[in-house]
């Protein structure tokens, strides 16, 4: 079954844009390093707590528990700061995102409609009266055909 729905998935990394794929390797890169930020300070707690000889002289050389609590708040607070920020600039995108894309002015009829999308007039009107359309593509991105589902009426009374 998983080989039928990876047909329908369009996965051409060659289609994608130098900007989407930098944007890409950027949030993987950000990701990671904010794993390690998390996970190195429970890893070196972990240890001490196991009996780290070496971490216990390390924390009694810098104040025991009270300065590992004021490493914890620290930490808190970073990772604090960090979500701030990514929340921000999540809304930020959301805001400045365009509802709604401006007309080219340009008039498109049935005929060119059919000629791009490689269908006939009854083809075209019922992907129309459809509410469910697959989609074709090839390797090079390009629609090869449409497959309309059930029109709306008749998927009512199935």
């Amino acid at each position: 079954m998983n080989s039928y729905i990876d047909d329908y998935i369009i996965d051409h990394p060659q289609l994608q844009s130098l900007q989407k794929r930098m944007g890409s390797l950027l949030v993987w890169a950000v990701c990671w390093l904010m794993w390690v930020y998390l996970l190195i300070p429970l890893v070196t707690l972990g240890e001490w707590l196991l009996g780290d000889y070496a971490m216990n002289a390390e924390m009694r050389w810098f104040g025991g528990y009270s300065s590992l609590l004021q490493l914890l708040k620290m930490f808190l607070a970073t990772l604090l700061v960090q979500m701030l920020l990514w929340l921000c600039w999540v809304f930020f995108r959301a805001r400045r995102r365009r509802r709604f894309l401006a007309a080219s002015g340009k008039v498109v009829d049935d005929r060119q409609l059919c000629a791009f999308y490689q269908v006939n007039r009854d083809e075209l009107q019922c992907c129309r009266d459809s509410s469910l359309i697959t989609v074709y593509f090839d390797e090079l991105g390009n629609i090869v055909h449409l497959e309309p589902g059930l029109p709306d009426g008749e998927r009512q009374n199935h």
